[in-house]
């Protein structure tokens, strides 16, 4: 695989090769095989979270090992310009380094069980869309995507190139001298920690290209509601399920753990793949705690073909 290769998905600025898939030890394929038991023959739904993004080289939020965070809620980014210009300062040098992350194997897994017809749908709350890059098309991106920007005034939307590379006009050496200052933290949703705070007070801020008017990267804040109707189509895709795979998520925010619940309740078996205690291990038929892609990988290669298996729902 070439290194400079351009993206493979809708984003197509993947352009770093994959982690390569983690082997399996022997004592780990026992509870893998145990997960692919309780999942043989159901039709899947799949929640996948940060942890699985950890092996395209995006941080995680609450794994093992994370430095605890505190982010910027969508109150204060909307009450506050010295906030927003904060939050498109870091943002900007975070989305400079995240913008080349690669699909690992965990998301070509899941791309695979869907063209093999095992899934009903793909909810996932990373918004990097390494899901799409690596070929899923019936996806839910439940809190966005970061690689569109939109107009809080009028709802235009702008793609991501487009306003990183207006603000690197408008800030010409930013990201050079932000990176030489010592970056601190790189988070999944492209926010970065920076030393120097009067790199902070010089960035000068973007506005809409078309009204003037604020812009906002095109995902989910803290604080903020996910939209009704994405909430609804994933519902959707629970629903179509005979099971849910949950994979890497801590189910900490109530976004996602209300599907774990929602299957459950529907006495459908939930299995949870994530290093670290989750809020849906009391949910779950199965938890196993191993590396994501690895498990996933051997799912999608291992679990039988469904007799009469439909259409993903929503294509």
């Amino acid at each position: 695989m070439s290194h400079n290769r351009p993206g493979v998905g809708m984003t197509g600025f993947a352009s770093m090769a994959p982690a390569p898939v983690a082997q399996l030890a022997a004592d780990e394929l026992d509870d893998v095989e145990r997960a692919a038991r309780v999942l043989s023959g159901k039709r899947l739904a799949v929640l996948t979270g940060a942890g699985l993004s950890t092996d395209s080289g995006i941080p995680d939020y609450r794994g093992p090992g994370s430095a605890p965070r505190n982010p910027m809620t969508y109150q204060e980014f909307i009450g506050s310009e010295a906030n927003r210009r904060r939050y498109w300062a870091r943002n900007h040098l975070g989305w400079s380094h995240l913008r080349h992350a690669d699909p690992n194997a965990g998301h070509a897994a899941v791309a695979l069980m869907e063209r093999r017809g095992l899934l009903s749908g793909l909810i996932t709350q990373n918004v990097d869309r390494l899901h799409e890059d690596a070929g899923s098309v019936n996806v839910v991106d439940l809190h966005g995507r970061f690689d569109q920007v939109i107009c809080l005034e009028n709802g235009h939307v702008f793609s991501r190139r487009l306003i990183a590379a207006i603000l690197e006009e408008i800030n010409p050496g930013f990201v050079a001298a932000a990176l030489e200052a010592g970056v601190v933290e790189m988070a999944p949703d492209a926010d970065a920690t920076v030393e120097d705070p009067e790199l902070i007070t010089s960035f000068v801020m973007a506005v809409c290209p078309i009204c003037g008017g604020t812009l906002k990267p095109d995902f989910v804040y803290f604080g903020e509601n996910v939209p009704k109707g994405r909430v609804e189509r994933a519902y959707a895709m629970v629903d179509a399920a005979d099971a849910l795979l949950v994979a890497g998520s801590s189910l900490t925010v109530q976004s996602g753990l209300r599907f774990v619940r929602h299957a459950a309740k529907a006495g459908k078996p939930v299995v949870i793949v994530n290093r670290g205690t989750t809020r849906g291990d009391e949910f779950a038929e199965l938890k196993i705690e191993l590396g994501v892609s690895g498990v996933l990988d051997y799912l999608a290669r291992n679990l039988p073909e469904l007799p009469g298996a439909k259409e993903p729902i929503g294509v």
